[in-house]
């Protein structure tokens, strides 16, 4: 067939085609455009100057002139696939995959269509229909580095990281310079917790693109996470300096400034972000901490909210949200909130770090799930150091105890007096501190209580897990578990042949790599055994205590903390976290039903007093009634509790130092016994120092009992007395006892793994199976 152009037309299409080819743009579409001029029917011609248009970020037009040469020749499978780019170019992505379909249909083995439409499935986020057109494209050209390196984004949306980095490593083998796979390729690595690796990836980026400010952006991220925080803070800087308008950059600067404690800085910086770029969820996710920490909770709460909004997949931002709407107490479509947040965990989505599920929801089963879903997503098994040495028995058994809390803090309150107190002769004993140096009275009495105490703050995981082996630790034990602070990926790495979790947490780590956790029968029933990743150590009682906490000599009147001249004080100063609603509701029935009576509790910050306030109204019950009491020394809050007559506990999160405190200076705890662990605290406490009679079995037990010790003042006082006798001669308060009983747990421990046997549930009184 003869072409259907005259000569000197198609001389000038192969000119602006050259021209085209050699990247000279404006002059090749000025050539099609003559062309067309005097053939407006050249296919060809239109269909090049419409991707010559994409190629100049003019979409529109590349749309208009794409679909005009499709409607000259409808069965060319490159004009749709082209149409399909230009398409996704001006948004609109199901048009575009229409476009690739009909461009496959008409040719099945067009390679480049099967990538463009895997593109178009990853903004679409459809990662595992994207991979499958991946898949087809690197089926038929096994050589497009590109499909492959996209291929690896798909994986990584699946969170299939390992499989990422062999997609992202296929790419780089066929061609070694794209800045952007190695920058992916690092983002994999990061996921996966190998964060050297993942900055080397981010080097190579870097190196063959200088000016790559993404890469320098997520190294700096990279850099945070293994503590060298300068280093961090100068590739952040760079990744600005190279593109101010980055504004993930800000975002993870701020992150850095607010790991520093420098707040206002940091929040500048998420400002900054969200100036540049309001729909980026993760600046209004992470200025939502920052506001927390400057004790602006209200806001940090509508940060959350709109970071949810902005991404509803938000990994464990919806548990986040409530457990910052509990601590200012706006309950607000909270139970809504807490029922789709189980819902996700039935479903192992990643809804909700495993603390404030813990705090919220009265499961054992649903706890270990969802810590076992937080701990594969950010603390997952970590073989870098390779398999424990084998080791051989030592004249003393060396301890050590991590945690973020070794200064003024509750963790260190209660174990201070235990680290005096061990056996020197049969054991060593070295603390890790992970927190901040803060000079205060506890640190300088806890550096003495240790043979050793190692600051490793500003130290990598690695860094740490490699100085713990080299100290040849035969017990570590974790006082931090899932709580702010904590380092969890330390023990990922394996730090020592055992591995313990205690006291900070209260659940299980969902860790395989955590051998036991100390409980006590209370805590932790024979048939919720089955709920722990760990084996179960049982000691006669759960709760280390510190006889050394002094309480003040002064007298609180009851003037002085604003209670009425008569009446009884109900008291409670958990955390406001922990009052729920229908804790709360329970709470206005006592003072309902006793007459005079009033409710003291922290006045944690103002927003959760006001909103109090206002639900005590909506009970019925005058805000007055409800008296809120502000920080101050441990020992006057200990003396201030005198005053009052009975502690109410919560559920399904229950006191733990705080019910110690209360007991301590002489004041009855109420309770009510829940199914997990941290519903059992209080009860284990009141086991230990036999009063059993304040432990109830549902929340109308709880109610009654509470009205009833109200209104039978004699019976209330031959409890207090009780108490008051029982501090002198029960387990609860003995530190040698609980300490020589620890010791022989350890011990235990110790022999099963110099035997190398696995762990198993041990009950001190035995020393041996259960």
């Amino acid at each position: 067939m003869s072409d259907p152009f005259p000569p000197h037309i198609q001389a000038k299409f192969r000119q602006a085609l050259a021209l085209h080819q050699n990247g000279q743009l404006p002059q090749a579409q000025s050539l099609y455009e003559e062309v067309l001029r005097d053939q407006p029917g050249h296919a060809d011609a239109l269909h090049l100057l419409g991707v010559a248009a994409f190629q100049a970020g003019d979409f529109a037009r590349a749309a208009q002139m794409i679909g005009k040469a499709i409607a000259l020749n409808p069965r060319n499978a490159t004009y749709h696939s082209n149409h399909g780019i230009a398409l996704k170019g001006l948004g609109e992505l199901e048009a575009a995959m229409a476009s690739y379909d009909r461009a496959i249909a008409l040719k099945p083995d067009a390679a480049d269509a099967y990538y463009s439409r895997g593109n178009a499935l990853l903004e679409l986020k459809r990662p595992q229909l994207a991979l499958a057109s991946f898949d087809h494209a690197v089926a038929i050209k096994p050589g497009h580095a590109e499909a492959h390196s996209n291929r690896g984004n798909a994986l990584q949306g699946l969170s299939q990281w390992d499989a990422a980095v062999a997609s992202y490593d296929r790419a780089l083998a066929i061609n070694p310079n794209l800045p952007e796979t190695h920058c992916s390729r690092g983002n994999a690595l990061r996921e996966l917790r190998q964060l050297e690796a993942a900055v080397a990836s981010y080097d190579k980026a870097i190196e063959i693109h200088p000016g790559y400010a993404l890469a320098y952006s997520n190294r700096g991220v990279t850099l945070q996470e293994l503590n060298l925080r300068d280093a961090a803070l100068d590739s952040l800087n760079r990744a600005i300096t190279l593109d101010p308008n980055l504004a993930e950059a800000y975002s993870n600067l701020g992150n850095v400034l607010r790991e520093q404690k420098r707040i206002d800085q940091a929040m500048l910086n998420y400002q900054k972000a969200i100036a540049l770029q309001p729909e980026l969820a993760e600046a209004h996710f992470n200025l939502g901490f920052a506001l927390q920490e400057h004790k602006q909770r209200e806001a940090a709460v509508t940060s959350f909210e709109r970071a949810l909004a902005l991404k509803p997949d938000y990994e464990f931002l919806p548990g986040i949200l409530l457990h910052a709407k509990m601590q200012i107490c706006d309950w607000e479509n909270a139970g809504l909130l807490l029922q789709s947040i189980r819902a996700g965990i039935e479903r192992n989505e990643k809804v909700s770090p495993s603390f404030h599920v813990v705090t919220s929801i009265d499961s054992p089963p649903v706890q270990r799930l969802a810590a076992q879903i937080y701990v594969r997503a950010k603390h997952p098994a970590n073989n870098i150091l390779g398999a424990m040495p084998k080791r051989t028995a030592k004249d003393r058994i060396h301890l050590g105890y991590f945690s973020a809390d070794f200064h003024d803090h509750a963790v260190a309150r209660h174990t201070a007096e235990l680290f005096e107190l061990h056996d020197r002769s049969k054991f060593e004993v070295t603390a890790f501190s992970m927190g901040p140096d803060t000079r205060d009275a506890m640190r300088h009495r806890l550096r003495s209580a240790f043979d050793s105490f190692l600051d490793v703050r500003e130290q990598s995981d690695k860094e740490v897990a490699i100085l713990a082996r080299r100290t040849e630790i035969d017990i570590a034990i974790d006082l931090s578990g899932h709580t702010g602070g904590s380092r969890t990926s330390i023990f990922a790495m394996r730090v020592a042949p055992v591995q313990i979790s205690y006291l900070g947490y209260g659940g299980t780590m969902g860790a395989d790599y955590m051998d036991y956790i100390l409980a006590d029968p209370t805590l932790i029933p024979e048939a919720a055994q089955a709920h722990f990743s760990e084996k179960i150590v049982y000691l006669p009682n759960y709760q280390v205590n510190d006889t050394k906490r002094r309480i003040a000599e002064k007298a609180f009147t009851r003037k002085d903390l604003g209670f009425p001249a008569k009446g009884f004080v109900y008291c409670c100063f958990n955390n406001n976290y922990k009052i729920t609603p229908e804790v709360f509701a329970s709470w206005m029935r006592m003072l309902n039903k006793v007459d005079g009576s009033v409710l003291f509790l922290f006045a944690e910050n103002e927003r959760s007093t006001l909103n109090l306030q206002n639900a005590a109204g909506s009970h019925g019950v005058d805000a007055s009634r409800l008296i809120f009491g502000k920080h101050m020394p441990l020992d006057e809050h200990l003396a201030r509790y005198r005053a009052t007559d009975l502690f109410l506990d919560t559920t399904p999160c229950n006191a733990g130092a705080t019910a110690s405190d209360a007991l301590w200076a002489g004041l009855p705890v109420l309770t009510c016994l829940g199914e997990s662990l941290v519903s059992r605290v209080a009860a284990s406490l009141l086991n230990a120092i036999e009063l059993p009679e304040l432990i109830t079995q549902s929340g109308k037990e709880y109610e009654a009992r509470a009205v009833h010790l109200a209104t039978h003042p004699q019976e209330l006082a031959q409890i207090r007395d009780k108490l008051a006798r029982n501090l002198r001669t029960s387990p609860l308060f003995d530190t040698r006892r609980f300490t020589r009983n620890l010791e022989a747990a350890y011990t235990a421990i110790d022999q099963r793994s110099l035997a190398g046997l696995p762990p198993q549930n041990i009950d001190v009184k035995t020393t041996g199976k259960i």
